[in-house]
């Protein structure tokens, strides 16, 4: 609360996320704490996300720091604190115990930039990063490169989202988590995926083309990053070792289910993939009567075929054991594959009732065959 007090004051405060419920209130899911100036000065803009709808609140600085000091410890055990100089951690156990973290990071001087609601947000990462600079996704003025600029929100967008995810997650806090990029491509979401955990978490990126792997092995030591590797592999022969945390994103076909799979076999708490190229399902879809008139359009064949694909990926994903939520990953406008499947980990699994509507699912569209329910053993109509 020191730190935090000392941020706002000092005009450092980026953001401040708390996580990790643990209260009462089972609807809500995390607080995201923000700096803007209004009309009447400055304040403390709260989202409250809970499971089915958002709430806005803005506080004076004095009484949201009342109000996270009475959340922080209570309902919720984890606060991610990020400032124009460190980023700090503090996770809370049910017993009072509790962990501080604190990463400094290098920012330079940049003029001041209000907090309104209408002037350019912060970003987790400055755009003159030398890892950003060194894949050519900004130049050398810290701008985005001409066609590059989707991607840098992009990265910024997935940095974003990965913290929240891991914040809900229950994780290892006694040694560094293990992380794994499978498909990792160029390695933009890999690095950011490094700077964001720094010291603690080692990352591994798995890529088959041996050239970016020697370009992301290079830029990844000339940007000093020591816990960061690249790799290279396929996401269906990759030898499975322990994992925390199991990324794909835009793996093509059914390269999503190896990798979810795989994921599963590594014991991995958290999953997080975004599919791309849905053509499993396509031949087998027998369209059902009251459906057969629209699916008779190759476009509409298309997109239901993505989303049989995809929301089978999410209730194998459940009756494996793990509490999954599907969601927009970053808008159309930037990129057409926006659709993003989590999966965290929890206790029970192989759910009989799961499964039955799994199977109905299946067989109301007549599909047979399904990489993940392959993987998994789970056996299909």
């Amino acid at each position: 609360m020191t730190l935090l007090r000392a941020a706002i004051i000092e005009d450092k405060l980026i953001k401040l996320t708390l996580g990790k419920p643990n209260g009462s209130d089972a609807n809500l899911k995390n607080i995201f704490v923000r700096p803007v100036t209004l009309k009447t000065g400055p304040h403390l803009s709260f989202v409250y996300r809970h499971v089915t709808r958002d709430i806005t609140k803005n506080h004076p600085p004095e009484s949201g720091l009342k109000e996270i000091d009475q959340q922080l410890g209570g309902q919720f055990l984890d606060g991610h604190l990020f400032t124009a100089d460190q980023q700090v951690q503090l996770e809370c156990q049910p017993d009072g115990t509790a962990r501080l973290r604190i990463k400094r990071t290098s920012v330079p001087d940049q003029p001041a930039v209000e907090n309104t609601h209408d002037k350019p947000r912060h970003y987790t990462f400055p755009a003159d990063a030398p890892w950003l600079r060194a894949l050519g996704v900004t130049n050398d003025r810290g701008q985005p490169r001409e066609g590059m600029a989707a991607k840098y929100r992009q990265i910024q967008k997935f940095a974003e989202l990965i913290s929240h995810l891991a914040a809900d997650a229950v994780l290892p806090t006694d040694r560094p988590l293990r992380i794994a990029d499978m498909g990792c491509g160029k390695g933009y979401l890999t690095f950011a995926v490094a700077a964001l955990f720094g010291e603690s978490a080692r990352v591994v990126g798995i890529e088959q083309r041996a050239d970016l792997v020697e370009l992301g092995n290079r830029v990844a030591a000339e940007c000093g990053f020591n816990t960061l590797q690249f790799q290279v592999g396929s996401i269906g022969d990759q030898a499975i070792t322990p994992l925390d945390i199991l990324i794909a994103l835009h793996a093509c076909d059914t390269a999503t289910d190896d990798a979810l799979a795989q994921g599963i076999n590594a014991g991995a708490t958290l999953l997080i993939v975004s599919p791309c190229c849905q053509k499993e399902l396509r031949h087998q879809l027998t369209a059902p009567p009251v459906l057969a008139d629209a699916l008779q359009h190759g476009i509409f064949q298309e997109r239901q075929a993505e989303f049989v694909t995809d929301a089978l990926r999410a209730q194998l994903l459940n009756w494996a054991g793990y509490h999954t939520k599907v969601f927009e990953f970053i808008s159309t406008e930037h990129t057409a594959k926006n659709i993003m499947i989590s999966g965290c980990k929890s206790p029970k699994s192989g759910d009989a009732q799961i499964a039955s509507r799994i199977r109905a699912f299946a067989a109301f569209y007549g599909i047979t065959q399904h990489q993940l329910a392959t993987h998994l053993k789970f056996s299909l109509p």
